[in-house]
């Protein structure tokens, strides 16, 4: 500790200010994002456009639908409950050792963030599950009628592209995309949770693995295998998630993933400014010079790390689409 975070003279200085502009221009641009495009989609469904894609248009399928069409829900289903299980069981563990202070760290934000994650996904793939039994029992769920042995719903014959079909209607529906049925509140909450950790994750592992790490080993500073194992396997089950779930990555939803960041600071400032205590992070102190360029820095940081995952998921799209074109049933 440098200096006593609790004093006027921390806080009232130009470092601050240019931090503060750094942050508020953040804000500013996530809510821009945010407003434009998530208020399209809302005035689309208010207005009775169930059919009319937007760029953060989701299907309820979508949330618990296997991306091949061989794979039954209950697969995902089991991975995101064996998931959820292991990642609360190393934060209890976590807890219990290292005690509450914990949560003063990003990575246990973004830790309980991706916990959570997985705890809404295997709601929502049981609820897939009743209607996946649904439809192969050859009932009605929510009275549209289903195809028991494709898994997807009755249409026209299409021969459009899964692009041009989740345009039209008919296309849609010959080629299982619920287009007249939209996710619910809990669907987009569960898809942009997944987006917030698709940069979180990367952003929290890189810090440790390419900055604090090699910090750590000139201090020969010998790390515990938990905090290994919270640096790595979030990343595994997010990836494994990843691969074989059918959500959408519309871009634009970087803007929470800033927001995340952002609460995060405002937070730790708020700390600072009332309790004289450390920095969990060092670049996050204010009474470098050094720390507008700091702050600049990791806002930077943002954009490769989200534009890795979304690359990731380009990847997937082309992959899976060329090697198993039958039975990839993800919307591309």
């Amino acid at each position: 500790m440098t200096s006593n975070t609790t004093s006027s003279v921390y806080w009232f200085n130009w470092r601050v200010l240019l931090c503060a502009i750094w942050v508020l221009i953040t804000a500013t641009f996530s809510f821009i994002l945010i407003w434009t495009y998530e208020a399209l989609r809302k005035s689309n469904q208010d207005n009775g456009e169930t059919q009319k894609e937007t760029a953060g248009s989701l299907h309820e399928d979508d949330t618990w639908r296997p991306s091949f069409k061989g794979i039954h829900p209950a697969w995902l289903l089991a991975f995101r409950l064996v998931a959820f299980f292991v990642l609360l069981t190393l934060l209890i563990v976590a807890t219990f050792v290292d005690g509450g202070s914990i949560f003063y760290y990003y990575t246990q934000w973004t830790f309980t963030l991706i916990t959570i994650y997985f705890g809404i996904g295997s709601v929502l793939s049981m609820h897939g599950c009743y209607l996946y039994h649904k439809r192969v029992s050859g009932d009605k769920v929510d009275n549209v009628e289903l195809d028991a042995e494709q898994g997807s719903y009755e249409g026209a014959v299409c021969e459009e592209t899964s692009n041009t079909a989740a345009k039209n209607p008919e296309c849609a529906q010959a080629q299982g995309l619920s287009a007249a049925q939209p996710a619910g509140t809990w669907g987009y909450v569960f898809q942009i949770i997944f987006q917030m950790n698709a940069g979180a994750v990367l952003l929290t592992d890189c810090v440790f693995w390419f900055i604090i790490v090699p910090f750590l080993e000139i201090k020969d500073y010998n790390l515990s295998v938990l905090a290994i194992n919270m640096h790595t396997i979030n990343a595994v089950f997010l990836l494994a998630d990843t691969a074989f779930n059918c959500l959408r990555f519309p871009c634009f939803r970087i803007a929470y993933f800033f927001l995340w960041t952002v609460i995060y600071v405002i937070f730790q400032w708020l700390v600072h400014a009332g309790v004289n205590v450390w920095w969990p992070y060092p670049f996050l102190d204010l009474s470098s010079s050094y720390a507008p360029l700091w702050y600049f820095s990791v806002a930077l940081m943002h954009f490769p790390c989200y534009g890795v995952f979304a690359l990731v998921i380009k990847l997937k799209h082309q992959a899976f689409s060329r090697w198993f074109p039958e039975s990839y049933q993800c919307v591309r």
